[in-house]
């Protein structure tokens, strides 16, 4: 009778761990694919600047067509929004370096709906044929949509702007930034597609030639395409070169309180110029041809304040070149972001405002609801900037300037409008010293680095605080400063009036690829339906 206690009772005391661990597993097995999900985002997130690690997006691409694979869509709009959080919020710090986690927090958690949204279409897709053309595709659609809504968009973290210093670049000036981004998430998916296809043969010893080879395609055709693409990226001179100087007078502190000492941000510019000036007459630097400032170098209005005009004109005019300087003007009620032509011998002769401003930045939306939950938000923002209307292209020195001033860089047509106005170089005056020194600044540079590619010009990037920068048409940067430094880069830089195909062609290629996602949705929807016709017969 002993034994037979023993016998019974031991199984009895161990039962709750033998059902308790296989529990374990079950819980942990249901989760791993929304680990998956959010690790795969930080991974794209880790291919971006300041870092050179371009090609990490191909395996976070593929690792994301493995969680959603054949899920449904409800499972993919979930997981979809785990990559988007991954992604996007340590990318997106750098927005709560001055006012706290709140508005970060807030805006990466909309920006990942988009996210959400593709990853339910690309679980939707992923039964279809060669599906990683239909899952890249949607990809480009949701930064399509990001791009314009809401608030006229925000395409922070298009998957071209993670590849400046990537093999697929020269995508770029084929098919602008759409093309480029679909290419980098074709090869990350068709890389999925490609090993489990590999694996399922090995396993099953049934190889589907077909799936293979569209599973093949997929990785190989975009790797061609950069590589037939490559002799569209040319530095060469079309017009002869320009002597340009970029200057960065720095701020007397970083942070929002930079505001407080506009005459100090005015005068260590003026400084900055006056120093190159001497340096010129003493012949230890070529005298440019013009003279780039900074967004918000001078915050006081010049043409309401007598003194900042005054002090302006003296460094233009000891310099003796045309100079663009960055303002803030108050004119006909309407507070503008300008960029001012100011000529050594005439004055200020041209004006360019900027039009695409920065909500919760430049401008507040829903005004009233914000200031119901915070008044603070509201306070630092008292008087909303209008927007500009017209391309913005001067003419310096014989040379044709076109200005896309700091946030407007992110975006596609702001871009290509002043090429196609008859820009022979790109201008991005920025004011970077609101974030400090976080990853923000190398975050635009390269956006920079790819918008020389995409249109094959030379873009000057003159920061208040650095980083700025000489980027060669190539995508090269020849010339940069370091962080909260005064400094002057002066370069002879080639000066092209070619248009790529990607600036001829403008919006037609991502609307294309809006398209497929389209077509791909609407079959995998009558292919849901049919299915589901079959089941109830």
């Amino acid at each position: 009778m002993t034994v037979t206690a023993t016998s019974v009772g031991e199984p009895d005391r161990l039962k709750p761990q033998a059902t308790t661990a296989p529990r374990i597993a079950a819980r942990l097995a249901r989760l791993l694919p929304a680990a998956c999900a959010a690790l795969s985002g930080v991974l794209l997130y880790v291919s971006f600047p300041p870092r050179t690690l371009w090609w990490l997006a191909l395996p976070a691409f593929a690792v994301l067509g493995a969680v959603l694979r054949g899920r449904g869509t409800k499972a993919g709009l979930g997981l979809g929004y785990l990559f988007g959080l991954g992604f996007l919020m340590p990318l997106l710090v750098w927005t709560g370096v001055e006012v706290g986690p709140g508005p970060w927090l807030a805006l990466a958690a909309v920006e990942a709906v988009f996210v959400a949204l593709v990853g339910a279409g690309v679980a939707a897709v992923s039964r279809l044929p060669a599906w990683p053309v239909w899952a890249a595709a949607l990809w480009t659609a949701g930064e399509a949509a990001r791009a314009r809504v809401p608030f006229h968009g925000f395409p922070w973290g298009k998957i071209a702007f993670g590849q400046a210093d990537g093999a697929f670049l020269p995508l770029a000036a084929l098919g602008g930034t759409p093309v480029l981004g679909f290419a980098v998430a074709l090869t990350g998916f068709g890389l999925y597609e490609a090993v489990r296809v590999a694996v399922r043969a090995r396993r099953t010893r049934d190889v589907r030639r077909g799936a293979a080879v569209a599973a093949l395609l997929t990785v190989a055709v975009p790797v061609v395409a950069a590589v037939a693409a490559r002799p569209l990226v040319d530095a060469g001179a079309e017009d002869g070169t320009a002597t340009v100087a970029v200057v960065q007078g720095n701020v007397p502190r970083a942070g929002l309180g930079f505001n407080e000492q506009r005459r100090a941000v005015l005068d260590h510019h003026v400084r900055e110029t006056e120093r190159l000036a001497a340096a010129v007459a003493a012949g230890e630097v070529k005298r440019p041809d013009f003279v780039l400032w900074p967004e918000n170098s001078s915050d006081i209005d010049p043409f309401a304040n007598p003194d900042a005009r005054q002090v302006i004109e003296r460094a233009v005019r000891a310099v003796g070149v045309p100079v663009s300087v960055g303002g803030v003007v108050e004119r006909d009620g309407r507070l503008l972001n300008e960029q001012i032509l100011w000529d050594p011998d005439k004055g200020p002769v041209d004006t360019y405002d900027k039009r695409q401003i920065q909500p919760f930045g430049e401008y507040l939306p829903l005004r009233s609801l914000i200031g119901a939950v915070n008044e603070e938000w509201t306070s630092m923002i008292r008087q909303d900037f209008s927007r500009g209307t017209e391309p913005g292209v001067f003419t310096m020195a014989g040379t044709r300037v076109g200005l896309a001033t700091c946030y407007e860089a992110a975006f596609d047509w702001a871009v290509r409008s002043e090429v196609t106005d008859g820009a022979q170089i790109i201008s991005v005056p920025s004011n970077n010293a609101t974030f400090d020194r976080s990853e923000m600044t190398y975050q635009q540079l390269a956006m920079s680095r790819v918008r020389a590619v995409e249109h094959s010009r030379t873009v000057a990037v003159p920061v208040t605080s650095g980083v700025s920068a000489i980027i060669l048409p190539d995508g090269t940067v020849t010339r940069k400063t370091g962080m909260f430094v005064a400094d002057t880069l002066v370069q002879e830089v080639p000066l092209r009036s070619g248009l790529t195909p990607a600036t001829r062609l403008g919006i037609v290629p991502e609307a294309a690829l809006v398209l497929v996602a389209a077509g791909g949705l609407g079959w995998a929807t009558a292919a849901g339906v049919r299915g589901r016709r079959a089941r109830d017969v």
